[in-house]
């Protein structure tokens, strides 16, 4: 094993954490690297200099973490994500260095607010939803309970989208967070790869056992750059690094092309890199579509693999020990492309026979499961995956027929076993599973929630399962707790160290002490006066940026997820027109004030979520100007739902709406941070709402809805959603004012298909759902005008939140599946 070259050389003395020091070190860094004065400087300056002197302080840990690692030739985790939706840095490094009083007084000495320069740093767009904000909080947690981590995906330039709402409907515009450069990221050029397309796979010459080798000869070739960010644990103890790709041609300009006047197409091969890190998911509803989305995880999975395999024979020599050396852990399926990688890498590059190969492959990945949706699981037309990675084509069908051999032989599968665990879909056109592909080439796969994991048993890979019965397990998904609790609620952080100490600052589970004092008058009193603050906050910048006046005195009921339609804002807007109805009808109840407020993004070629965002919109028109409410009930759809957002409108909610139809979602993390922040949840019995019953107690959320195997029966046996409409008066009477147009007076036609759905097949059960759900709203009305009880309740949920901590989610996957704790 190598060694660190550097690890012999004196170390830099610990830097100071006094406030007249940092300051001086802000006024440096603002005159020699920003190159303005105190006079002249910005707000953007000030916040330039101070990420630059954290920054600093990051550093010195970072390379301390990594000689460390070296040093003690420790196994590593790298984790493969197409998205790390990591919100805004500084913020995050301030509070895990435990510098952040320390540093308020710094700037605060300059004339400087640290709370109003932090609004300024743009949040990262570099993912969309759940998927990459677990990817987020796993790297913070890897590095705070001390495992050596990468994470690696792409450097999206545009990211998703930045959202905004035009008359009502969802408007898709360019995120340019690096507009104005990253000062937390590094270049690193000699991290660069080459990565291939297409081309032709030729036999090389015979070697002495007369064997032929595949020699891959790609017709398109591009570099993979990396870029790192340093990710801080807790304490600042260890620092970790994402690895972020962006993609560069081989050939910049085509000079002749150039000359010869064709400026446009001397371009292009930049174009074409380019391409690849523009924008995340880009729509694949299309064949080009299709392509590019292929490229980009073919790219980043390709340079990734290249990486670890790279640093492991540097460091270690011996190709052979990978799995002693290196968990490779696929969040979701979008890097599955990286075990045919990985078998092209071993036995086109380093001659490792097929058999051994597929040994290594297997012991060193594991594979995160995150949807039972089957076009969640990605599958690609055979000619165009054919057509752009011939020789993992060929690996797909050598891994395939080595899988169905010995399905066939050693475990007596029949014809129907083989078609459902066969990497190639045969019905149709066929295409390549890129789920199957990672189950098959993964010694671990895990679901995300105990009853996500027991239904991918049961459904999606249940022959798998059978092939395989130790294989699947499952590592319920946690948030981390320093940025859900500590950096976005301050105020209830300092409440419950008040009341319980600073255990749970290092251990979230040590908030199970907080429910003693569920019951008790003057913490409760504490506690509503802390929800009330950060509703207040709410309040103002909706104010701000809508012009939409709430009281926050209202209960605050809230639905932020992605936009989708086993999701169910559907069935929450219904039973928002329902709730109206019943307020017009009799004004003379004694109505509890409601706000609901929704947000999230819509994939850009899903046209029913983007139906449902307009509609949002349209009932919110309707009822926030009709006098006839009263202010009792508002509704509005916040745009733009992203990481910061989140940190404001969840430690303001009341209520928690996770809706989802049972056995379709498969955990949620939106859940835990509403939870820990205070709000109760109404929701059905899915995903992780499962667990967080049992830890918080059946008292203490709202439960309502078919269960996960009502819904499997309603389905195989057929149900009547028109009967359920027609039998259910709210419902109907919603369902006509929305289909007849009394939302959308400009075309009364808008919403007639996506009612009709209802009526017709009721896929995602909203019908079937919304008695059960309008009652239990009505509960809730219930429950509210019991002030104590709510607050009690709230308090029980905090306190039975600490479970549900990335740390322990993370020590899991480490003991069990990665091997490193």
């Amino acid at each position: 094993m190598k060694t660190s070259q550097t690890a012999t050389l004196p170390k830099p003395a610990p830097r100071s954490s006094d406030p007249a020091t940092l300051a001086g070190e802000i006024i440096e860094r603002l005159t020699y690297r920003i190159g303005k004065n105190a006079v002249a400087a910005k707000s953007h300056d000030w916040l330039a200099a101070t990420i630059l002197v954290i920054r600093d302080r990051v550093i010195d840990s970072w390379i301390e973490s990594t000689e460390e690692t070296y040093k003690a030739g420790a196994k590593r985790v790298y984790y493969l994500s197409l998205e790390f939706l990591i919100g805004r840095l500084m913020r995050d490094a301030v509070s895990n260095l435990g510098l952040m009083d320390e540093m308020r007084a710094a700037l605060a000495s300059l004339g400087v607010d640290i709370d109003i320069i932090r609004e300024l740093e743009p949040d990262a767009a570099l993912g969309n939803g759940g998927l990459g904000r677990l990817a987020a909080c796993f790297m913070e947690s890897m590095a705070s309970v001390d495992i050596p981590a990468y994470g690696y995906g792409i450097r999206y330039v545009n990211g998703m989208f930045r959202q905004e709402i035009s008359d009502g409907w969802q408007v898709e515009l360019p995120e340019t967070w690096l507009a104005h450069g990253n000062n937390w990221e590094f270049e690193r050029r000699e991290a660069s790869y080459e990565i291939g397309f297409g081309g032709v796979v030729d036999l090389a010459a015979a070697d002495g056992s007369g064997d032929h080798a595949r020699l891959w000869k790609p017709h398109d070739r591009i570099i993979a750059t990396a870029y790192d960010t340093p990710v801080v644990g807790w304490r600042g103890e260890r620092v970790n690094t994402l690895r972020l790709w962006t993609a560069q041609p081989i050939d910049p300009i085509l000079l002749d092309a150039f000359n010869a006047g064709d400026h446009i197409g001397a371009l292009m091969e930049s174009n074409k890199a380019e391409s690849l890190t523009r924008v995340l998911y880009p729509a694949d509803s299309h064949k080009a579509g299709q392509e590019l989305r292929l490229r980009q995880e073919y790219f980043f999975s390709s340079a990734s693999l290249q990486d670890i395999v790279r640093r492991h024979v540097q460091y270690f020599g011996d190709i052979r020990t990978l799995p002693d050396k290196a968990a490779i852990q696929l969040n979701d399926t979008h890097p599955a492309v990286s075990v045919a990688e990985l078998m092209r890498i071993l036995i086109d590059l380093h001659n490792i026979d097929f058999d051994e190969a597929w040994d290594i492959t297997r012991a060193t990945f594991g594979y995160t499961n995150h949807t039972l949706l089957p076009e969640a699981l990605e599958s690609w037309p055979v000619p165009l995956f054919e057509q752009l990675l011939p020789r993992h084509m060929q690996l797909v069908y050598a891994i395939n027929a080595k899988l169905l051999i010995e399905a066939r032989k050693q475990h007596g599968f029949d014809d129907a076993g083989i078609s459902a665990i066969s990497l190639i879909d045969e019905g149709g056109d066929r295409r390549v599973r890129m789920g199957n592909l990672a189950f098959a080439g993964s010694h671990s796969v895990n679901g995300v929630s105990a009853l996500h994991t027991e239904l991918m048993k049961e459904t999606v890979f249940a022959d798998f399962h059978r092939l395989y019965p130790d294989r699947i397990n499952n590592k319920t998904n946690g948030i981390t707790p320093r940025r859900w609790l500590m950096q976005c609620n301050p105020e209830l952080t300092g409440l419950i160290r008040e009341a319980i100490g600073d255990a749970f600052l290092d251990d979230s589970e040590a908030l199970s002490a907080l429910g003693k004092f569920a019951d008790d008058s003057a913490f409760q009193e504490k506690f509503a006066a802390v929800k009330l603050s950060k509703k207040a906050v709410l309040s103002n910048l909706l104010r701000e940026r809508m012009g939409l006046k709430i009281d926050p005195a209202a209960l605050f009921d809230t639905q932020i997820k992605r936009i989708h339609e086993y999701k169910r804002q559907l069935l929450n807007i219904i039973e928002a027109v329902a709730l109206y109805d019943q307020i017009r009808s009799h004004p003379e109840r004694d109505w509890v004030p409601r706000v609901k407020l929704f947000g999230g993004k819509a994939a850009p070629s899903y046209h029913n979520a983007k139906l449902i965002i307009k509609l949002a919109n349209d009932v919110a028109r309707v009822i926030n100007h009709d006098p006839a409410v009263q202010g009792l009930l508002k509704v509005a759809f916040v745009p733009n739902y992203n990481v910061s957002l989140a940190e404001i409108m969840m430690p303001a909610a009341d209520l928690s709406e996770q809706i989802s139809t049972a056995g379709m979602e498969a955990s949620g993390t939106g859940n835990m941070k509403f939870g820990l922040n205070g709000a109760l949840t109404i929701g059905t019995l899915d995903g992780a709402n499962v667990e967080m019953r049992d830890h918080v107690g059946a008292d203490n959320i709202i439960i309502f809805g078919l269960t996960a195997a009502e819904v499997g029966k309603a389905r195989a046996e057929g149900h009547d959603p028109r009967q359920i409409i027609e039998s259910s008066r709210e419902l109907s009477q919603a369902l006509q004012a929305i289909s007849g147009g009394v939302f959308s007076p400009d075309d009364r036609d808008r919403y007639k298909a996506l009612i009709a759905g209802l009526y017709d097949h009721d896929w995602f059960m909203v019908a079937a759902d919304f008695d059960s759900y309008a009652a239990a709203q009505r509960d809730v009305d219930a429950l509210w005008g019991r002030k104590t009880e709510w607050n009690a309740k709230a308090i029980r949920n905090v306190a039975g939140m600490g479970w549900f901590s990335s740390d322990r989610t993370i020590r899991q996957y480490a003991s069990e599946i990665w091997g490193v704790l």
